[in-house]
C-alpha cells in the first residue's frame, strides 16, 4: 500500500507560494505590455490615417495602465515583504518594479505622441510618412521581444533586443536628415516637421524601455549586469 503523502513542509510551501506569485507576475506585466504596445500601435495608425478623434482617445486614456503600473507595484513589494526571496527570486522581483516602470513610461510616451500628433494634424502633410510607422513597428517588436526574453528567460532574445537599438538609432537620424531638408526647402513646413522629429524621438525612448528590459532580463537570469557596457552585450 503506497503511503499517504505527507504534508508540504513550511519551508517547501513559502517556496511554492513564491513561485505561484512570480508566475501570475509575469501575466500581470505581460497584460500591461499588451496594453502598452497597443497604444503605440493605435496612435501610429491615427498618425497614418489623420484619425483626430483615435488620438484624442490615447491623448486622453492613459489611467488603466496607471491602474495596472500601481497594482504590480503593490504586488511586488507585497512579495519583497512577505516572502524576503534572495538571489535569483530577489532579482526576479527587483527586475518586475524596473520593468513595470519601463512599461509605464511606454504609455507615457504614446501620450507624448498623440500630443504631438494633434498638433502635426492641424497642417497639411509635409511629406507621405514611411520611416516613422517603420519606426513604430521596431520599437513594438523590441517591446514584445523583451517581454517574451522575460516570459522564457531568454538571454539570446533579449540580446537580440539590446542590437535591435541600433536599427531604431539609425531610423531616427534618417527621419531628422529628410525632414530637415524639407524644412530647409520650405519654411511652412518648419513647425509640423519638428512634432515628426519629436514622435521619432518618443519612438526612440521606446526602443530604450524595451532595452532597458532586456538588460534586466540579462541581469536576473545570468547576475550580469550590461548596462553602460555595450561590448559586453554581444
Amino acid at each position: 500500500m503506497d503511503p499517504s503523502p505527507t504534508p508540504m513542509e513550511p519551508v517547501e510551501r513559502v517556496v511554492s507560494q513564491l513561485h505561484e506569485s512570480l508566475e501570475h507576475l509575469k501575466e500581470r506585466l505581460l497584460v500591461m505590455g499588451g496594453v502598452a504596445e497597443e497604444r503605440v500601435r493605435t496612435v501610429i495608425q491615427a498618425l497614418v490615417d489623420r484619425e483626430v478623434a483615435q488620438v484624442e482617445t490615447i491623448r486622453t486614456g492613459d489611467e488603466p495602465l496607471n491602474e495596472l503600473h500601481m497594482e504590480i507595484d503593490d504586488r511586488c513589494f507585497k512579495m519583497l515583504a512577505l516572502h524576503q526571496p534572495m538571489a535569483v527570486d530577489l532579482r526576479g522581483i527587483v527586475g518586475a518594479v524596473k520593468i513595470n516602470t519601463d512599461l509605464e513610461r511606454v504609455g507615457d510616451l504614446a501620450v507624448n505622441i498623440a500630443e504631438a500628433t494633434q498638433r502635426y494634424l492641424l497642417h497639411p502633410p509635409v511629406k507621405e510618412l514611411i520611416d516613422i510607422p517603420r519606426m513604430a513597428a521596431l520599437a513594438q517588436a523590441m517591446l514584445r521581444d523583451a517581454l517574451d526574453a522575460y516570459v522564457r528567460r531568454d538571454i539570446e532574445l533579449a540580446r537580440h533586443v539590446l542590437n535591435e537599438d541600433d536599427t531604431l538609432d539609425a531610423l531616427k537620424t534618417q527621419v531628422f536628415r529628410e525632414l530637415l531638408t524639407y524644412m530647409l526647402q520650405d519654411p511652412r513646413t518648419i513647425e509640423p516637421a519638428l512634432d515628426l522629429i519629436l514622435i521619432s524621438r518618443h519612438l526612440e525612448r521606446i526602443g530604450d524601455h524595451a532595452t532597458n528590459i532586456a538588460e534586466d532580463v540579462i541581469f536576473m537570469v545570468s547576475a550580469q549586469d550590461v548596462r553602460h557596457h555595450a561590448g559586453e552585450r554581444d
